[in-house]
């Protein structure tokens, strides 16, 4: 018998150790791999990375079309299957002059000039003051007579005095530029700390009692450019000129900001009350109601108010109610030297106003008489 040498013996039970380890590196790698690919079959479709992939619109190819479809039961919760009603109808844009009234009913009214609301449509303004209503109150005309924007602020001082006095209690105003959107710019006003209340001034020219205009501003009015004798109407102020129809839009786009439940303005032309009032107010009256007489949310709370002409209408103001309202006017005309009047007694014997101040004569669109 040969005998194998001891060395070669050796060699040849290393050879078989080293092939029994490398067979069973061999399994665990197969058993691993199979491992990862039963894992990668298997995983749940819940996966937060999977849904994050499926919402994110830049991790998936641009579709063709702008509300794409998802099919199957596989289809996450999380993105919603579109419907033909998905997409809401856009929101108009908000205007400039909008201002929040916090549920309570708005009163918004338009004069041609600084003292024509507590002359002609108080008690009705300061009664809604006292009820707690917002009041939005606009002067299109600066009101000059031709004497410049020294007289301008003294009559715009005044009506924020009056103001104070209907809201009872006295304080500092702010004020405010702003642009509508029609490009007419107005300076609006509010008692500091008291929202419900402003004031905004456009100061186109006052047009005279004559309706000719005065020197100063050029002899330009609203009248002519209601009538289209002038293009563009320019505010005593140095502001920028605005034409008929942007004045109309303003109006409009005002109303729309601040959704009055009622609005108060002048007698228009054509009006059986029209005639012997001041021509300013009538074309203002006009303006308006070509505004907003389309309004089915606005016009059935128009009221039109008689200037002028109320003196010939029986007196329907005494007592208590008289008395605030001739306060309101006495106190507004410590700023004004043309009407100004110290008491009372003085303010009810002053030529025409004392008259038109125990008078206050709203008309309905039904009440206008039109011809």
């Amino acid at each position: 018998m040969t005998r194998v040498p001891p060395p070669l013996l050796g060699a040849r039970r290393e050879g078989s150790a080293g092939l029994i380890a490398a067979l069973a590196i061999a399994a665990v790698l197969l058993v691993a791999v199979a491992a990862v690919f039963a894992f990668a079959l298997l995983r749940p479709s819940g996966d937060p990375a999977a849904i994050d992939a499926t919402a994110s619109p830049s991790a998936a190819s641009p579709s063709p079309s702008p509300s794409p479809t998802l099919t199957g039961s596989s289809a996450s919760p999380s993105i919603p299957t579109p419907t033909p009603t998905a997409t809401p109808t856009p929101a108009p844009p908000t205007s400039p002059a909008a201002q929040v009234c916090d549920g309570a009913p708005t009163l918004l009214s338009f004069w041609a000039h600084p003292d024509d609301d507590i002359i002609f449509a108080n008690p009705t303004i300061s009664d809604a003051i006292a009820a707690g209503q917002c009041v939005r109150t606009v002067f299109l005309t600066a009101g000059d007579a031709g004497k410049g924007m020294e007289y301008v602020q003294a009559r715009e001082l005044g009506i924020l005095r009056a103001y104070n006095a209907m809201r009872g209690q006295e304080g500092l105003w702010h004020a405010d530029d702003v642009t509508l959107d029609t490009g007419l710019h107005i300076r609006r006003l509010s008692p500091d700390g008291d929202p419900r209340i402003s004031v905004a001034y456009v100061r186109l020219p006052d047009g005279n009692i004559t309706d000719g205009g005065f020197s100063e501003t050029g002899f330009a009015t609203l009248s002519k450019l209601y009538d289209g004798a002038i293009s563009s109407l320019a505010p005593v102020d140095g502001g920028p000129a605005v034409g008929r129809g942007q004045v109309v839009a303003s109006i409009r786009e005002l109303a729309d900001a601040v959704g009055p439940s009622a609005t108060l303005t002048h007698i228009p032309r054509g009006s059986a009350f029209a005639p012997g009032d001041h021509p300013d107010h009538s074309v203002v009256g006009a303006l308006v109601r070509e505004a907003l007489s389309s309004d089915a949310a606005v016009a059935p709370g128009v009221r039109y108010f008689v200037g002028y002409p109320s003196e010939n209408l029986p007196r329907n103001l005494e007592g208590a109610v008289l008395d605030r309202k001739v306060d309101t006017y006495r106190i507004y005309t410590q700023q004004d030297k043309v009407i100004r009047c110290a008491d009372r007694s003085n303010c009810l014997k002053t030529r025409k106003f004392g008259e038109w101040l125990q008078r206050s004569y709203p008309k309905s669109e039904a009440e206008l008489q039109l011809g």
